[in-house]
């Protein structure tokens, strides 16, 4: 079963070997998924590009299922970017071990604070786009398919850790675009989902944010380093 890339409609096409393409759909002559046909490393290069194609082609046309394991990732190697900036801002040379476990327990606190401030970032875009009733977001398969674009579209958030390692004066800046990047991966994936306008995945994105936002200023009001 195939989602055409330009319709969204779906055709069941069986598909015995490399070298068969899929037929164009009979209403416009245009192929029904051109990514059939093409190498996963041009797949990903289009993704990265963020073209809508290539993440129809992710999201309804394969069976990948690692976004939990990504998150997963994800997380840690934001987890350690904190927690690298922190050990930086308050550097110690007591060679007691207790000082080295303060420093184990501070990563596990820098993961639990991203891990807070990610699901509350998806539960404001969820919450935005609950109050638009949405035709195309009303079932729990909806929904999950949703998260799943979601959760695969924060892939960017893996350059954070080749960011910090060729460390340089523009560090900084290059976490700044990382996570814009990242933004707009994950406004592509809602586009792309529920086939909705810019405009509209603009302000879900700046939804959650918001929510975002709110709950990194509760950390700093209770004293947390974030």
């Amino acid at each position: 079963m195939l989602q055409c890339q330009w319709s969204g409609i779906k055709f069941s096409i069986f598909l015995f070997s490399s070298s068969h393409s899929p037929p164009p759909q009979k209403s416009c002559q245009k192929p029904v998924d051109k990514y059939i046909e093409y190498d996963p490393v041009i797949i990903l290069i289009n993704a990265i590009l963020c073209k809508s194609q290539a993440y129809r082609h992710i999201l309804f046309n394969t069976s990948i299922n690692i976004h939990g394991k990504l998150c997963i990732f994800c997380l840690l190697c934001e987890a350690y970017i904190r927690w690298l900036q922190l050990q930086g801002s308050t550097q110690n040379t007591d060679p007691e071990d207790i000082i080295r476990y303060a420093k184990e327990w501070d990563f596990y606190r820098m993961f639990t604070i991203a891990s807070l401030e990610k699901t509350v970032f998806f539960v404001g875009i969820f919450i935005a786009l609950r109050l638009m009733r949405l035709e195309n977001l009303k079932t729990k398969s909806d929904f999950y398919l949703l998260l799943k674009a979601l959760l695969l579209s924060s892939y960017g958030k893996l350059l954070l850790i080749p960011a910090v390692i060729w460390e340089h004066d523009y560090t900084y800046f290059c976490l700044r675009l990382i996570k814009l990047f990242v933004l707009i991966s994950n406004s592509q994936a809602i586009r792309v989902t529920l086939n909705i306008s810019h405009k509209l995945c603009l302000l879900v994105i700046v939804s959650g944010l918001i929510l975002e936002s709110l709950l990194v200023y509760c950390f700093q009001r209770m004293g947390w380093s974030v």
